[in-house]
């Protein structure tokens, strides 16, 4: 006769408590950006939205920045380095398969013994956290999650290349999660679509990289982004925001009842465009912070919510719906209590 097992069981909700965000020293305009490709400030701006974007210096690794974001989300939350025992790092740039970053960020954040695992979602990785971790602390496999998403992806840039020359850039954000009185997490809606995946894609592999072979010009070979990008604004634009209305519906929230907007940032006329189709209100708020951070990937998201925390444009407590998108293609999104 087989035992009847016993099961967790957790928090009856959870929610965002804190968040934090690094953004890099180094301010990268577009003035400079223009001296590698052949292009203008107007053009980038009217095609992206970007005015800057950060690039990281040498001592700004992805630790560094993971560990300078959690630090102000846990103060931020009141959760203290020994109270985390989950810590989930979304990131595509930790360029060593293993061991995972996310155990020595636990480690040298204080958080001993801590569940610590890396995820690549890409530009999706924070929502993809967010659930899990909503997940983890409702079924009592943790009680105090730290999600980070981050990105050196000026290490991944090809800074000739005329398309995403002035698109990616640097940072970390972070969020603890842990467990509500109240529902603060709506559920996730969450997919993928690999028929497309070659639309935004890692040129070479890392084994190119390694055979010492160079480009014409003599430089290395060094894998870089590529991204096909008429075909991922219209993906983005459109079908990003069906799936947004589905994690509204998911949520029980109507438009109307939206009070924030946090998009991935990836571009300002994706936004505007998924604005446009969602009907939102015209007093939501709308996270724009792609205009001086450029696409970090998985940190913009918690980026722009501690920019629009900081700024006074949002509020703890308020609705919002969050919602990444990115190379996979995948995608998430849920309706979340702001911290």
């Amino acid at each position: 006769m087989n035992p009847t097992l016993n099961v967790s069981r957790g928090a009856k909700y959870s929610r965002m408590l804190g968040v934090g965000g690094y953004r890099p020293r180094r301010v990268v305009d577009n003035a400079e950006i223009i001296t590698y490709i052949d292009s203008s400030d107007e053009w980038i701006r009217t095609r992206s939205g970007i005015t800057e974007r950060r690039w990281a210096s040498d001592d700004e690794t992805v630790s560094m920045m993971s560990q300078a974001a959690a630090r102000k989300a846990m103060e931020r939350a009141g959760v203290e380095p020994g109270q985390i025992d989950t810590v989930i790092v979304s990131t595509v740039t930790h360029l060593h398969q293993t061991p995972a970053i996310a155990t020595t960020i636990a480690s040298e954040l204080g958080a001993k013994n801590a569940a610590a695992f890396d995820i690549s979602a890409a530009c999706a990785g924070f929502c993809y956290g967010t659930a899990m971790a909503d997940s983890f602390i409702r079924t009592g496999a943790s009680k105090y999650v730290l999600v980070i998403g981050v990105e050196r992806l000026s290490d991944l840039t090809d800074k000739h290349d005329r398309s995403t020359a002035f698109i990616f850039a640097d940072g970390a954000g972070a969020a603890v999660i842990g467990p509500s009185d109240t529902p603060a997490i709506g559920p996730v809606v969450w997919g993928s679509d690999g028929d497309q995946a070659d639309l935004i894609v890692q040129n070479e592999p890392w084994t190119t990289a390694m055979d010492g072979s160079a480009h014409d010009d003599g430089e290395p070979h060094w894998p870089s982004l590529r991204m096909n990008g008429n075909p991922v604004f219209k993906w983005a634009s459109y079908t990003m925001a069906k799936t947004a209305a589905e994690a509204m519906d998911a949520a029980g929230v109507r438009p109307e009842d939206l009070e924030v907007f946090v998009p991935h940032q990836a571009n300002m006329r994706i936004t505007d465009a998924m604005f446009k189709a969602l009907k939102l209100p015209a007093g939501v708020v709308v996270a724009r912070d792609i205009a001086r951070t450029g696409n970090t990937s998985a940190a913009s998201i918690p980026l722009a919510i501690e920019a629009l925390l900081e700024s006074g444009e949002a509020h703890s407590g308020q609705t919002a719906l969050i919602i990444g998108f990115g190379a996979g293609l995948v995608y998430a999104g849920q309706v979340i209590l702001l911290p």
